[in-house]
């Protein structure tokens, strides 16, 4: 099987409208891909006998732009409290049999690290929000496995203002396609560590802690998080979960979304564009004076 790639080529009908009346033509255009993947977990003392795929759980299964795929699977675990952290994971893997290969990863845990497959169960409520359909209340969010962000961070406004920019630059395949979220990891004084993209907010936030995950990073106490959308309960919580003091998006957030940040301690800033946002909750880590001249 092919290894599927972030985007696809397709021909597309173009449509114009002008004085002189419609105009069509056919055209090559650039799409940002959509593929399944489905997330599996395999206890590390059960690999010594037999393939993955008779000892692997199946945790979960997403849409999502093909690329950074173990990342995804690391933050999603982690974000869904099934792992306490990237030691948690012994090795990643693509499945090697069938049509779906490079649609099955398996995460092989540590020997010894906790699994609780029941803890994936949930209680689905009617909600806005995809990503944490079966979450009832802030209360159950936030939980044992999410602790409130205890950081003495301070961020000058002109850095937050910086960020939509300086993370669009980053978004490489939206650069081609027009189709993709994303979420990148900043310094306090604005520079761009990593950025992942995806065809869902919430895998771009999964994709963004797992590779911190994956590098053994210490929690984001010390960071900002910039994504390119509306501020999503979900986001939110997948924020809180690793750590983060502040939490930025170019749109608005939501009422949930306000609620949650504020019980998680963190700062919550909307509507990030043409040089002025809003602040919703943890206002006292933005400054008043500008960020000195030093670059980071």
């Amino acid at each position: 099987m092919t290894r599927p790639g972030s985007t696809v080529r397709r021909p597309v009908e173009q449509v114009s409208v002008a004085d002189e009346g419609v105009k069509r033509r056919t055209r090559g255009d650039v799409l940002a891909a959509e593929e399944p993947l489905e997330i599996r977990v395999v206890r590390g003392e059960d690999t010594r006998g037999g393939a993955l795929d008779e000892v692997a759980t199946p945790v979960s299964v997403t849409m999502r732009t093909p690329g950074a795929d173990f990342e995804l699977a690391a933050g999603f675990l982690y974000g869904e409290g099934v792992i306490g952290g990237g030691e948690a994971i012994s090795s990643i893997r693509y499945c090697t049999t069938g049509e779906q290969q490079y649609n099955i990863v398996h995460v092989v845990l540590s020997p010894g690290a906790a699994f609780d497959p029941a803890s994936l169960q949930r209680n689905f409520y009617q909600t806005s929000s995809c990503g944490v359909c079966g979450k009832a209340s802030i209360e159950a969010v936030m939980g044992p496995a999410c602790a409130r962000v205890d950081s003495g961070l301070v961020v000058s406004p002109d850095v937050i203002v910086s960020l939509p920019d300086k993370l669009r630059a980053a978004q490489t395949v939206f650069e081609r396609t027009g189709g993709l979220h994303a979420a990148g990891l900043f310094t306090p004084y604005g520079k761009l560590l990593r950025a992942r993209e995806d065809v869902g907010r919430h895998n771009a936030m999964d994709k963004l802690v797992g590779a911190s995950l994956l590098e053994r990073e210490p929690p984001w106490g010390q960071r900002i998080v910039m994504v390119s959308g509306r501020l999503s309960f979900e986001l939110v919580q997948k924020a809180a979960r690793a750590g983060a003091a502040v939490l930025a998006g170019v749109s608005a957030p939501s009422s949930l979304a306000v609620e949650l940040a504020e019980a998680a301690g963190m700062t919550l800033c909307g509507f990030v564009r043409g040089g002025r946002f809003n602040v919703y909750t943890g206002g006292g880590r933005i400054g008043t004076e500008r960020a000195p001249a030093t670059p980071w």
